[in-house]
């Protein structure tokens, strides 16, 4: 049985309360497809049967499943590559010509999925920044429970790893376990991993030199982006860096951010730069494999 109109705007209003997520009319069939098995895990006999029942009884432990279920989590190693070459071609040889007594960079994974992109970063930092001396602290979070704990324990299938990763790099960062691949300790061991709701106010902690935060404010309307590009801008160090997503931008959301087209990608510089603002490339150079990817040393 399909849902009513008002069950449907029962789950619209859950999902923009709890995670600030919009759900658009017409997404009835989206929302029965996901609750679902949820449903069936609870033993209502419906969709509708189980929507019914939680809004009878709005546990705690039911919203969040809602919100879990509702959450669209795709992703991939080095998704879109145009990111990871500004990353290492542009970013971080800006970050690591400042001054910096402590040779450290913070980086970001929000909304990270189960992992791919934190990981990601990880390897390239591992090839690229750790030979020059410095060290790198990644916090990867999101609001989904089950990503979180994805994240953590760093296992993937065939397909996933085949999505994306280099046949190099799985042989070099990752062991296999049974019919698994888990990426290896040091590189775990790099990734800090926790529950966070980006709609709600972050959490005391140092400023982090680069975010990425790709292809999850699509789902919010403009009055939450704007919420979370000035909160994100409040943890980003002066100069500091923010990826977004191909179809997300800072214009007319936080225009503070400074715009720097590289090619096909956009790379947006927190105000405040040592120095004032730089001017930066106008393309990425092609790589043939984001992992061969090489900067100069810090002088």
């Amino acid at each position: 049985m399909a849902l009513s109109p008002d069950l449907f705007h029962f789950v619209c209003e859950l999902v923009r309360r709890e995670a600030g997520i919009v759900l658009e009319d017409g997404k009835e069939y989206l929302v029965e497809s996901r609750l679902l098995p949820l449903a069936r895990k609870s033993g209502a006999g419906t969709t509708s049967d189980y929507v019914a029942a939680l809004r009878a009884r709005p546990t705690l432990e039911g919203r969040h499943a809602v919100v879990d279920a509702l959450t669209t989590n795709e992703t991939f190693w080095f998704r879109d590559q145009d990111p990871f070459e500004a990353l290492t071609r542009v970013a971080i040889p800006e970050l690591v010509a400042r001054p910096n007594p402590r040779r450290k960079l913070r980086i970001w994974s929000a909304a990270c999925s189960s992992g791919q992109e934190a990981y990601s970063i990880a390897m390239l930092m591992t090839e690229h920044l750790l030979p020059l001396g410095w060290s790198v602290d990644i916090v990867a979070t999101d609001i989904s429970p089950t990503m979180v704990e994805r994240t953590r324990a760093g296992t993937y299938s065939q397909l996933e790893v085949g999505r994306g990763l280099p046949a190099s790099m799985l042989i070099k960062y990752f062991r296999r376990t049974g019919t698994q691949w888990q990426v290896n300790e040091n590189i775990r061991s790099m990734v800090t991993v926790a529950p966070l709701n980006l709609t709600q106010p972050f959490p005391a902690g140092p400023a982090f030199d680069i975010v990425f935060m790709r292809n999850v404010l699509i789902y919010f309307d403009t009055q939450t982006k704007r919420q979370i590009m000035r909160q994100v801008r409040q943890v980003t160090t002066p100069g500091g860096f923010m990826f977004l997503g191909a179809a997300e931008t800072t214009l007319g959301i936080d225009d503070t951010w400074e715009r720097m087209p590289l090619g096909r990608f956009t790379l947006n510089r927190a105000p405040g730069a040592p120095g004032g603002p730089r001017p930066l490339a106008t393309s990425v150079p092609t790589a043939s494999a984001v992992p061969s990817m090489t900067f100069a040393k810090n002088r």
